[in-house]
């Protein structure tokens, strides 16, 4: 009877885990090659990425007793795909790897610095990451230009899928994606399956800082870390914040140099292992979390494998990723458009933000953000009603 009870759990986090991994890493990847990876060192971030994040998950749970997800940033892996090459190339990205992690411990263990971080508006984060993610989405359109057949068929055991159960449409995306890729390409070395750790020294530089650094803290606290907190409250786990992204943090900087870009708490599958569906008695779901970081630390083995598949059908790749953010560009728009008062200053910096434009090294997520608080900051200046003229 124990072993059956300890089976669901355990099953929940396998299932967890595999869906996590196999839905964003084409994203991951593309992010770490946008910004200056080789192909060796994309398969060691990817691998360092599952590895921190499986280590940080297994900590969480164990120490806490509680069902706490960690997870890679696919926000800010989208990110990084619209950024592009930074300062300093890839060492440069590595050094505001780093730096973006630091951040997320200084928000922990400084309260006031979380705090004016918790206060840029929701409206110009979403409308940021909006702009961030829209670039790719449209990969599975360009896609089918390049390769019509193979991304159809990829098309439509997304939707396929997505009928079934959402969960599992851009993992089942990947599969098709992986099997018609096998079909046209020479098997794989098992020698290739996993790949060499590649350190690589930090280059620090202020234009890296505020063009990378900066944007993937925000939409890493924003999109990731803030969801995570509320999904586990809304099941009744309410473990301090600070830890949660403390820890976090420094298993992303100590992973950085190996080319991991963030560790946050998951946002995305965190129901899955803190819902009673992992099990009816809240306090075994941390097996399931727990299970979720063992199988997370074994698939960053087969980063190599992952790699060398995006590697040999990138612009397929990239369409299952464009697909896997399409629910994220959504969700982030009508987040962004939500307050009437603050539109027009969402829709600035979404625009921005698209774009793609760098000025000074600095890329279109920070510009964007920027003008859109301006606008904001106009707009609020003309609205504010003036104070009442006081009474004789």
């Amino acid at each position: 009877m124990l072993t059956r009870s300890i089976m669901q759990p355990v099953l929940m986090g396998i299932v967890t885990a595999l869906v996590g991994f196999s839905s964003s890493f084409a994203v991951v990847l593309r992010g770490l090659s946008a910004v200056g990876a080789s192909e060796a060192q994309a398969a060691s971030g990817l691998m360092a990425a599952a590895i921190a994040m499986g280590l940080a998950g297994i900590v969480l749970s164990l120490g806490l007793r509680q069902p706490v997800s960690a997870a890679w940033s696919t926000p800010g892996a989208a990110l990084m795909a619209a950024t592009g090459p930074v300062a300093g190339g890839w060492p440069g990205a590595v050094g505001a790897f780093v730096l973006a992690s630091a951040l997320l411990i200084l928000a922990a263990l400084i309260k006031p610095f979380g705090r004016a971080v918790g206060r840029i508006p929701a409206t110009l984060a979403n409308a940021m990451l909006a702009g961030v993610l829209f670039g790719l989405c449209l990969a599975p359109v360009r896609a089918f230009s390049v390769a019509p057949a193979e991304t159809a068929a990829v098309v439509v055991v997304w939707l396929v899928a997505a009928r079934w159960r959402r969960l599992y449409a851009t993992p089942a995306a990947a599969l098709a994606a992986a099997v018609i890729v096998a079909l046209h390409a020479p098997a794989f070395e098992i020698a290739s399956i996993a790949p060499a750790p590649v350190w690589v020294w930090p280059h620090v530089s202020l234009a890296a800082f505020v063009g990378l650094s900066l944007p993937l803290f925000i939409v890493t606290m924003a999109s990731q870390n803030l969801p995570g907190i509320a999904v586990l409250k809304t099941y009744g786990y309410t473990p301090a914040p600070s830890t949660l992204i403390g820890v976090t943090g420094m298993f992303g900087t100590a992973a950085a140099p190996f080319g991991c870009h963030a560790i946050n708490l998951s946002a995305i599958t965190a129901a899955l292992c803190a819902s009673p569906d992992a099990d009816p008695d809240p306090n075994r779901r941390w097996i399931a979390s727990a299970t979720c970081g063992v199988v997370y630390v074994g698939l960053g083995a087969t980063a190599g494998a992952a790699t060398r598949l995006a590697a040999t059908a990138p612009i397929l790749i990239e369409a299952v990723a464009g697909l896997a953010l399409l629910g994220a560009l959504g969700g982030s728009l009508v987040s962004a458009l939500a307050e009437p008062q603050e539109r027009e200053a969402a829709v600035v910096t979404f625009v921005v933000a698209a774009s793609g434009a760098s000025f000074y090294g600095v890329g279109g997520a920070f510009w964007g953000l920027l003008a859109g608080g301006l606008i904001l900051g106009v707009n609020r200046a003309g609205v504010w009603p003036r104070p009442p003229k006081p009474t004789a």
